[in-house]
């Protein structure tokens, strides 16, 4: 398309800003907005149904400290800080001291828990947790459009259809952010005492699935790492990107959450022999650690003991497959009953075969106690835990903090002559695309990342095919400036995947680091774990505008 060479711009000003309105950035807009400060709410798409919960959810981690074996905050604790996270005792008693708080107001909004005969919550026990920690929700479909409302009832400023492409810093503070209108495509320019940044801690399109759809996946397709590059691009350090790429089983050619549910009610993961073949893998079997579960599937696989796999639930009580079936799995994909019509899928009269889903990457800022950065001060990280819980509680925990940095704080003072040259030249870099004529396609340029990854960053992976793998990233990024787009959907597709790009870029190096086997994907030249990395946590940061890792003791 033809595009303005006077583009409009539009600059706002308020003291938290919060990037990302999924659950993370509904936290952090809640809490932050009841601390007396102005706080702007941005995100690509709508309030009500941006991010991964506006597909619903089915279920809501919790620790209550009801006198049940394992549950109880030292036990957490103890499950959740170890080196290989980077979270400190301080990150995980606020996140458990939330817990109760965010449920609270989630029963307010009328979403529904399931509870036992004696009023307590129906919990199960997954991802090999000490406890029996997961509540069960029922209207889970309508938990963002709800958030939502209670979010623009507290007099928060919204800004929809708003694509960051760049966190404003100056002498290590960020001011601000700047970005474009993915519907009108005005460039807006975002002024800020304090940044959440929220936009989603695993990002998809990484991989592809049997269907070899990229948009047919798990979870949200629309994170495509923007969490990571933005913050890396800003200068914050990012960790976990060598320990917490993810993946899932998911039901065959289907991508859709919800395993957690099915198998910590108690689902048998089956092999093509008629094997439950989990117990050779862990004691706990399918509720043993997601990971390992996935490993071990994919070990399965690769030993021709499969496919076909499936879950079976044909043992499990009537009540709970009629939950888990028409309640739980609805609840987190709208469309979960259409597909069992089609593909003909009955929990409760035959098992249901399963398939290994697509890799997400799963990489966080580096954080303090406070969760703001540890190298950009006013960069607070709102996308910190995992899944809805962890979601809407760290960004709960960031937004609180940066409202209270807002009030110790001066202004932030910029050389405005350098920032207005500075948000030319990103003006300019941001619509190129829409310039740019007979050059490279946004799709067969985003397919060229995930062929790569596909081929050498998949389950099982060698030094060798790693180093390939960036040689080969780094051909693409060399095209990046002939990335073109015919219209600004496009566009805003082009820089998703320039984030997916320097995400899988970071996250290759960051593996390539790891020698050993001990998460989602093997290593075929270091296949056992190795405990040296016990107490050793790998930081992913900037060093004189290229990325390094650096291997740093835990503490």
């Amino acid at each position: 398309m033809e595009y303005p060479v006077d583009i409009s711009s539009t600059t706002h000003e308020t003291d938290v800003l919060v990037l990302g309105a999924g659950a993370s950035g509904c936290g952090a807009a809640l809490a932050a907005g009841g601390r007396g400060v102005r706080v702007l709410l941005a995100d690509k798409g709508k309030l009500e149904s941006c991010g991964s919960l506006g597909g619903g959810n089915d279920h809501f981690m919790a620790v209550l400290n009801t006198g049940a074996p394992g549950d109880d905050a030292e036990t957490a604790i103890r499950f959740y800080c170890t080196p290989m996270t980077g979270y400190t005792p301080a990150q995980v008693t606020q996140w458990l001291e939330t817990m109760p708080k965010m449920i609270a107001m989630l029963k307010g909004l009328d979403i529904e828990f399931l509870h036992n005969p004696d009023g307590s919550f129906y919990r199960t026990t997954g991802f090999g947790q000490p406890g029996s920690w997961w509540t069960h929700i029922n209207n889970g479909k309508y938990i963002k459009r709800r958030l939502g409302g209670l979010i623009r009832s507290r007099g928060v400023d919204v800004l929809e259809y708003f694509q960051c492409t760049r966190l404003l810093v100056r002498e290590g503070r960020v001011i601000g952010a700047a970005g474009f209108n993915v519907l009108d495509g005005g460039f807006h320019v975002i002024r800020a005492r304090a940044v959440v940044l929220a936009l989603g801690r695993l990002a998809g399109r990484v991989t592809v699935n049997s269907s070899l759809n990229a948009f047919n996946s798990a979870f949200s397709p629309f994170i495509t790492g923007s969490q990571i590059a933005l913050g890396y691009e800003a200068g914050a350090e990012i960790i976990t990107l060598d320990t917490e790429q993810e993946a899932t089983l998911i039901p065959k050619g289907w991508g859709c959450p919800g395993m957690n549910g099915i198998t910590s009610s108690g689902a048998r993961a089956v092999n093509a022999l008629g094997e439950r073949y989990m117990a050779r893998y862990h004691p706990m079997m399918e509720v043993g650690p997601r990971c390992l579960l996935v490993q071990g599937t994919a070990r399965e696989q690769a030993e021709g003991n499969g496919p076909p796999f499936v879950l079976d639930l044909t043992h499990i009580d009537r009540d709970i497959l009629h939950h888990l079936q028409h309640d739980s799995m609805p609840g987190d994909k709208e469309t979960w009953n259409d597909y069992c019509e089609q593909a003909g899928i009955d929990f409760s009269a035959r098992p249901m075969e399963v398939e290994l889903s697509e890799i997400y990457v799963n990489g966080v800022m580096y954080l303090k106690d406070n969760f703001e950065t540890r190298a950009v001060r006013g960069l607070f990280g709102g996308s910190m835990f995992h899944d809805f819980s962890g979601s809407i509680c760290s960004g709960h925990i960031a937004g609180g903090h940066a409202a209270a940095f807002c009030a110790g704080q001066e202004a932030p003072a910029a050389d405005e002559a350098g920032l207005a040259e500075e948000l030319e030249a990103e003006k300019a870099r941001v619509f190129r695309p829409l310039r740019v004529r007979d050059g490279i396609r946004q799709e067969k340029f985003e397919a060229a990342i995930r062929q790569v990854m596909n081929y050498y960053m998949g389950y099982v992976r060698s030094g060798r095919s790693m180093e390939t793998a960036l040689a080969k990233l780094a051909l693409v990024e060399s095209k990046t400036g002939e990335v073109m787009a015919a219209n600004l959907h496009e566009l805003m597709r082009a820089h998703e995947s320039f984030h997916l790009l320097r995400t899988c870029i970071l996250t290759t190096m960051a593996s390539l680091e790891r020698r050993e086997t001990r998460f989602v994907c093997r290593r075929s030249d270091y296949p056992e774990a190795d405990p040296s990395y016990d107490d050793r946590l790998l930081v992913v940061c900037r060093r004189d505008g290229a990325p390094c890792c650096e291997w740093r003791r835990a503490g």
